[in-house]
């Protein structure tokens, strides 16, 4: 089945293809002349991955998909949500989006730290996050959501070469090692887009 993935970043494309496996030829927008940038104003992950797909199925009219993750950290009240590509800035980069990212964990940690040395009630600062997908399938006009999660909690430092994003530190629930680290097989196998896009690959088997 030819399908359109509405992205061009080369690490989602490279993980769709392991999970989705054979059956499944996947298209990019550009590879159909789209080059403009897909526009992506939602304020969850449904609405930003809804019209992603939206924008490329008026495109081409061939079946597509879209997804939209988020990177949720605990002791950052969920941050940086649907900003996750952009944490740093509109220039999307990977490296300065885990710096901040790192930087803003432990400033809070420092906070309660010092809040419960004052006497204040506080609870204990802990690491955890997770990943969350949302990803919309159009196909012949009709829309079809599937959605995947991945618990863990965020590493001290960068870690492993493997992935893209935040992999090099987010350290998967039952891990000790990050999904930089892992390996795509079994980061693919436990991952929020990996459980999302083998439930949109069951639908289309079905």
């Amino acid at each position: 089945m030819k399908i359109v993935f509405a992205t061009g970043n080369p690490g989602k494309i490279r993980e769709a293809e392991e999970i989705l496996g054979e059956g499944f030829e996947l298209v990019t927008p550009a590879s159909l002349g789209i080059t403009e940038e897909i526009p992506e104003t939602g304020n969850t992950l449904r609405a930003n991955s809804m019209q992603k797909a939206d924008y490329i199925y008026k495109k081409c009219g061939l079946p597509c998909f879209a997804d939209d993750s988020g990177l949720e950290v605990d002791i950052l009240g969920g941050a940086p949500g649907v900003e996750t590509a952009r944490y740093a800035g509109p220039e999307k980069d990977p490296k300065a989006n885990i710096a901040k990212l790192l930087t803003e964990v432990a400033r809070r940690e420092k906070e309660a730290a010092m809040a419960r040395t004052n006497g204040v009630s506080t609870a204990k600062a802990n690491r955890n996050a997770r990943f969350r997908t949302s990803v919309t399938l159009i196909v012949n006009g009709e829309h079809h959501f599937f959605d995947g999660v991945m618990e863990g909690h965020i590493a001290y430092a960068p870690a492993g070469k493997g992935g893209f994003g935040y992999d090099p530190i987010f350290i998967p629930e039952g891990y000790e090692k990050t999904n930089a680290q892992l390996g795509e097989a079994v980061k693919n196998s436990i991952s929020h887009r990996g459980k999302a896009l083998r439930a949109m690959a069951d639908y289309l088997k079905a």
